[in-house]
């Protein structure tokens, strides 16, 4: 699963070794500036829809970049059964419009990212 943190002045997400290859990076980082809102979603794999670019196991895992197409496009690293984090950002900053990833701290990294805005 992603490692996810907020710091000081940007999002950090770390990519495992069996992710690496299907979102085609090890770490994501985006300045907070760039981050627009962010939510938690409780069911995350049916939010990853469109041309992708990643690994679909229906129901049980999804991985990659959704919206390949049409956009939104999605960095998405989404597993059943776990929460995830879902960040909306300034493409500018960052190769993708949005960002899903399961995580158990989804919740509190909402509200660091965005607070007083966070939906949970």
């Amino acid at each position: 699963m992603a490692d996810v943190t907020v710091g000081r002045s940007e999002l950090v997400v770390r990519f495992g070794g069996f992710e690496r290859r299907w979102v085609g990076r090890r770490e994501l980082r985006v300045p907070l500036a760039a981050v627009r809102g962010a939510a938690v979603e409780t069911a995350p794999l049916a939010l990853a829809q469109g041309t992708r670019r990643g690994l679909d196991v229906t129901g049980v895992a999804k991985i990659g970049i959704w919206g390949l197409v049409r956009g939104p496009r999605r960095l998405v690293s989404a597993r059943r059964g776990v929460p995830a984090l879902h960040v909306f950002l300034d493409r500018g900053a960052a190769d993708v419009d949005e960002l899903l990833v399961s995580t158990v701290d989804a919740a509190a990294l909402a509200v660091a990212l965005v607070p007083g805005r966070a939906v949970a």
